[in-house]
């Protein structure tokens, strides 16, 4: 029974780059991946894929020959896959009798996963049911979504309903991820701390977040809303990625492979993983928590650890707001004069800005 994922998200969040370094993090732990390129577009890749769409189907021919735009010449090349699955067929079952484990890089353009159905002749669901049902292969969608979006309430905000959108069409066990974690400060500054966009709870600080300009007071009530049905469904969380965090990744694989039920693939023979793993009574390595904040204290808060020269030991370089904002630790700043912290979790700022939405509500 083959096990994969298949890798979505928004054009720039790091689907290619992801399925390389999830490759050689894999492949170092003794596992046998194929990385199978569904995007026709993607003509600059740093793997080499077991299977490449570009093979079947050219997207600049179909551009060229059916005076098509770049959408439009995606959406037929991906129509065309569907209708021509024997070809990936003939294609994946060399891989699926030696047990590769798959890795389907798709195309970004989120009308292909989030909006088209299932409907005969087409689309990237059609693609992704044939693999679940008629091939057997046991999947877990990937979510990659650009953690730069978090410095920016509004975006924040379409990237969850956009997250739950595509897990309500895909019917995947699935996962979302905030990659590029290593880059979020390059954007600007959070709102908030880390674990607030990645638990997705208490969203009405998020509108708050989003100021009193014009447009923001214009549509409150509407963002309010949305915020509810993101909070009501109760589907949407997020793991922080930095790509080249070992521990990151580690968690990672992990949360992929016990949504898959590759990790209980081998129960009757051997397994990689310990009981407390696979069933889930004590974690492995870094939790959760301690993922969110080394990721929060690396890159967000601004302190960098970085080797001196021999003989000089270790240098430590702060560049946080003091270390009376740090103190609070996960709630947020703390109070003046090394008071204690403000009773909101998020900080005193976050705790100003929901009272003053709760009061324009009412």
């Amino acid at each position: 029974m083959p096990f994969g994922q298949v890798i979505v998200g928004p054009p720039g969040s790091g689907k290619t780059t992801y399925c390389h370094g999830m490759q050689q993090f894999m492949q170092a732990a003794g596992r046998k991946v194929a990385i199978v390129n569904l995007d026709p577009a993607n003509d600059m890749l740093p793997y080499e894929p077991a299977v490449d769409v570009a093979d079947l189907v050219c997207l600049e021919e179909v551009m060229a020959e059916l005076k098509l735009g770049p959408n439009g010449g995606l959406l037929y090349c991906m129509d065309y896959l569907a209708k021509n699955l024997d070809w990936l067929q003939e294609k994946l079952e060399p891989l699926e009798k030696e047990d590769y484990y798959f890795m389907f890089d798709c195309p970004g353009q989120v009308e292909l996963f989030a909006v088209a159905g299932a409907q005969e002749g087409g689309s990237l669901r059609a693609v992704v049911d044939w693999l679940a049902n008629t091939r057997s292969h046991r999947l877990v969608a990937v979510q990659l979504i650009d953690a730069h979006l978090c410095t920016d309430p509004s975006k924040y905000l379409s990237a969850l309903l956009l997250s739950l959108n595509t897990m309500l069409h895909l019917e995947l066990p699935h996962i979302n991820v905030l990659s590029k974690m290593d880059l979020v400060r390059q954007y600007g500054k959070m709102d908030f701390n880390l674990d607030f966009y990645t638990e997705v709870q208490d969203l009405g600080y998020l509108v708050a977040a989003m100021g009193g300009k014009p447009f923001s007071n214009k549509f409150k009530k509407l963002s309010l809303g949305l915020c509810e049905v993101v909070e009501e469904y109760g589907l949407v969380t997020f793991v922080p990625l930095a790509i080249q965090e070992r521990e990151s990744l580690a968690k990672l694989v992990i949360a992929a492979d016990k949504a898959n039920g590759y990790c209980f693939a081998t129960l009757r023979g051997h397994t990689p993983y310990p009981p407390e793993i696979l069933y889930g009574s004590a974690a492995s390595g870094l939790g959760d928590k301690d993922i969110w904040l080394s990721l929060q204290e690396k890159y967000i808060d601004g302190e960098v650890r970085e080797r001196v020269e021999a003989g000089q030991g270790r240098a430590e370089v702060a560049k946080g707001e003091g270390e009376g904002e740090r103190g609070a630790g996960r709630g947020g700043p703390a109070g003046p004069e090394g008071g204690a912290a403000p009773s909101s979790r998020f900080g005193k700022r976050a705790e100003a800005q929901k009272a003053s939405v709760q009061a324009a509500a009412s």
